[in-house]
């Protein structure tokens, strides 16, 4: 009788072990799942905000071909999969930097269009390290 005692409780402590490590080892990974997400969608975000930027540094974007509005509707994509992905600071960051895309004219005077570059890059950079500080938090 012992002997079945003992063994049913070196059962149970191993069934909880493997109950513990699946359980452990799945959060785990949807974490991973998760940073990586939040990674493919910031990096497509920056890359089509910066393309198009210095598309719009030759034309605006009204004028042109489908150059900029494939570029505009990469943009528009990340960003719809940093709303679903990303903390509301983050997503904030990204509705600013997307408005200020939009704001950004090339036809204004030259110091004020240098001013607006810069600022829209300031913008960039502040969501660039927000999204940097939220993956590596996941």
């Amino acid at each position: 009788m012992v002997n079945i005692l003992s063994v049913a409780v070196g059962a149970a402590i191993g069934l909880i072990g493997v109950v513990f490590g699946s359980w452990f080892t799945a959060r785990r990974q949807d974490r991973m799942w998760l940073r990586e997400q939040k990674l493919r969608a910031g990096i497509g975000f920056n890359t089509a905000v910066v393309q198009l930027l210095d598309h719009l540094k030759e034309t605006q974007l009204s004028g042109d071909g489908p150059g900029a509005n494939e570029l505009a509707n990469r943009m528009q994509e990340a960003r719809s999969a940093l709303y679903l992905l990303c903390e509301r600071d983050t997503v904030d960051l990204a509705d600013a930097l997307a408005r200020r895309v939009w704001s950004t004219r090339p036809t204004a005077g030259s110091d004020d269009r240098r001013a607006e570059f810069r600022e829209t890059l300031d913008l960039l950079r502040r969501f660039t390290h927000r999204l940097r500080q939220e993956i590596a938090g996941s």
